[in-house]
């Protein structure tokens, strides 16, 4: 891998959970400091733990082969690099003389710690390193109750969202970017070199109803805003019926932005397209839900792998390979719940009434630690 550079004041912009070009907030702000090195790094070790599992690696790949593509229609090229991610930006910052480095926030306890640290170091070294909000529609420090402290209780926390939202009212979300091309093309790793497609055997298959990438996500939802959300509300808990928006893929890996839905919900709202608010705005409450997760997981870190509530950890789990592998496989003989696991290990997807279903049997039924059950989801569900 090698980088050359004909420009004196180029801008990296390290893309991540943020794989979109219109709406992305540290996109547009490094293409207005100057011309733009876009760079995705595959940090395999960042965390041992929290790296990608295998359908969000299938969604990774076509994800990127999108937005490569969408790049080279601006002029740009996606350079994609492998290692540790400070040290991949420390290289090409000193093969092309960039002088900037722009990301969005992620909020993670790991990826926090490993951005903190990246940003000191860069700009210790007079490197302008800059990071923004291009993943929620409010910061999850932002939202505090009366006593200054994080909420832990939906409904409060997103009454106050909504307040703050008011008081602070979102622009209109962003166009793609003007860009001034790098001057000269930078040698890349290609793709497929990271490995991210299963071999042998295929277990995606199941996959080919999605279609990663932002165009696909804009198609998800305008199919979802002509169909299912006027009956968002009242159909959505039927896993039965396809009425849900499946727009979480997309949102895991940023290919659409929780701005853009709001901002076209209620665009439709005001015009009238949409008959029936309460059922709309029930989906605007849904990506709430979204926020709230954020917010907590930001206040509470160590819920990644420990219980809120601390009594909790002393609880006396059960010791059952046989009964933790019918549940992967969904052979328990309880048809709803062997029905949303198939349909997860087919698909990569689960209605998220049995996601709850499932997560119930596992804990409150066999008994077995939820953290196990975690680390399943992690691996198969392609918006982890």
């Amino acid at each position: 891998m090698s980088f050359n550079s004909t420009s004196s004041k180029p801008v990296l912009f390290w893309f991540r959970e943020d794989l979109r070009l219109a709406d992305n907030h540290g996109l547009t702000q490094a293409a207005a400091a100057g011309p733009v090195i876009p760079v995705f790094i595959l940090d395999d070790k960042a965390s041992s733990q929290w790296t990608y599992g295998g359908a969000s690696r299938w969604w990774l790949h076509h994800s990127l082969e999108s937005l490569g593509r969408d790049l080279e229609k601006l002029g740009l090229n996606l350079i994609l690099c492998r290692g540790d991610s400070e040290t991949v930006l420390h290289k090409v910052i000193a093969e092309t003389g960039a002088t900037a480095v722009h990301w969005n926030r992620r909020y993670a306890p790991h990826a926090i710690a490993q951005d903190k640290t990246i940003k000191e170091n860069l700009r210790a070294q007079q490197i302008d390193a800059q990071s923004f909000n291009g993943k929620l529609l409010c910061e999850p420090w932002e939202i505090k109750n009366g006593s200054d402290l994080p909420y832990k209780v939906f409904t409060p926390f997103w009454k106050a969202c909504m307040a703050f939202m008011n008081e602070n009212p979102q622009p209109t979300p962003l166009p793609v970017p003007t860009f001034t091309p790098f001057a000269k093309k930078i040698a890349s790793d290609e793709l497929k070199s990271f490995d991210l497609l299963p071999t042998k055997p295929n277990w995606a298959g199941g996959f080919s109803d999605w279609a990663p990438g932002e165009k696909g996500a804009q198609i998800a939802f305008n199919d979802f805003m002509d169909g299912s959300i006027h009956h968002y509300k009242s159909k959505r808990d039927f896993p039965g019926i396809d009425a849900t928006s499946q727009l979480s893929p997309h949102l895991a890996f940023g290919e659409i932005s929780p701005r853009q839905l709001v901002h076209a919900v209620r665009h439709a709202m005001a015009a009238g397209t949409i008959s029936n608010m309460k059922e709309a705005e029930h989906f605007v409450t849904e990506i709430g839900w979204r926020e709230f997760a954020y917010h907590l997981l930001v206040a509470f870190p160590d819920t990644v792998t420990q219980p809120l509530n601390p009594k909790f950890a002393e609880f006396p789990w059960a010791h059952d390979p046989a009964g933790f592998d019918a549940w992967e496989k969904g052979r328990t003989g309880y048809p709803l719940i062997d029905a949303g696991m198939r349909q997860l290990w087919q698909t990569g997807w689960m209605h998220n009434r049995v996601r709850m279903v499932v997560g119930s049997f596992l804990v409150k039924n066999l008994l077995l630690p939820w953290q196990d059950g975690a680390a399943w989801f992690w691996d198969t569900l392609v918006d982890a």
